[in-house]
């Protein structure tokens, strides 16, 4: 009898992960029935060794960076990330033929260091040099603006009147832009903080002259910065693009011509539109 009951929860076990994978490739359905409309008769070029390089687990492993809530704008019911980043990725899967697997990250800078390690196929960040000693990047689908907030007695008016020396930006260690900042300030000191949160209070803690960030997360968080105004111009735009690792040579043709496709048929626009980021956003 107890062999019997072992053998019943074994066999209930295994029913219970099949249904649960069932309903992970149903989620997947919905999302990409959701996009397929917006990319029309695109041909499938995707070989078996295409498909082989850039899913060798049969997935197509996804890198997402969790932090970044104009790409990934929250989660569905069912605990899957939704946004712009993550139906791009979906509709690129469906391309090869393969399922979704995706790999959430709390930040860019823990995704990029794992680009080494075999933990994602492609990834969903922003374009830097200083991330592409281990993958290749597709040219950009979207560009979000990076700006200053500087205090309202400053007398900065433009992003150029914050690199002068005294002053001193505090920014999210690990981001695009601060990656930016890093290679192009050449006066003005910088101080990369864990969290944005935590950059916020290192600014107002000590009295710096500007705290550097996206555009509309400085906007989001304005609150968190009392006594502060944002500059009108950008010191540059973070270009989100798809990625893989070196060595998927066709794999990244493939990839590079779907990024392409989706900004030419209107699926990234119309993916801006939904998730209500088109205001946030553009395309290059």
């Amino acid at each position: 009898l107890k062999l019997r009951r072992l053998a019943s929860v074994g066999c209930g076990r295994e029913e219970a992960e099949g249904a649960r994978r069932r309903r992970a490739m149903d989620r997947i359905a919905v999302i990409t029935r959701q996009v397929r409309s917006s990319l029309g008769a695109v041909p499938c070029a995707a070989s078996d060794a295409v498909v082989k390089e850039m899913a060798p687990t049969g997935k197509l492993r996804v890198a997402l960076n969790m932090r970044n809530q104009l790409l990934v704008s929250g989660k569905t019911s069912s605990g899957d990330p939704e946004g712009l980043a993550p139906s791009m990725a979906c509709a690129f899967a469906e391309k090869l033929g393969v399922p979704v697997e995706f790999v959430p990250y709390e930040n860019a800078a823990k995704l990029a260091d794992d680009a080494a390690q075999d933990k994602w196929d492609i990834a969903m960040i922003g374009s830097d040099p200083d991330r592409a000693t281990h993958i290749d990047f597709t040219a950009p689908y979207a560009q979000i603006e990076a700006t200053y907030a500087v205090p309202t007695t400053s007398g900065a008016q433009k992003c150029a009147d914050v690199d002068k020396s005294g002053v001193t930006v505090a920014t999210c260690a690990g981001a695009a832009y601060t990656l930016w900042l890093e290679r192009n300030i050449k006066s003005a000191a910088i101080e990369a903080i864990e969290g944005h949160d935590e950059t916020y209070e290192h600014f107002k803690e000590n009295g710096l002259e500007a705290v550097a960030g996206l555009r509309s997360k400085l906007k989001k968080d304005a609150s968190k910065r009392p006594g502060t105004r944002l500059l009108r111009d950008k010191f540059m735009a973070v270009e989100q693009a798809a990625a893989t690792k070196k060595g998927r040579a066709e794999g990244f043709k493939l990839l590079s011509a779907f990024i392409e496709e989706a900004k030419k048929s209107g699926l990234v626009k119309d993916l801006m539109t939904k998730f209500k980021v088109d205001k946030d956003l553009s395309i290059p």
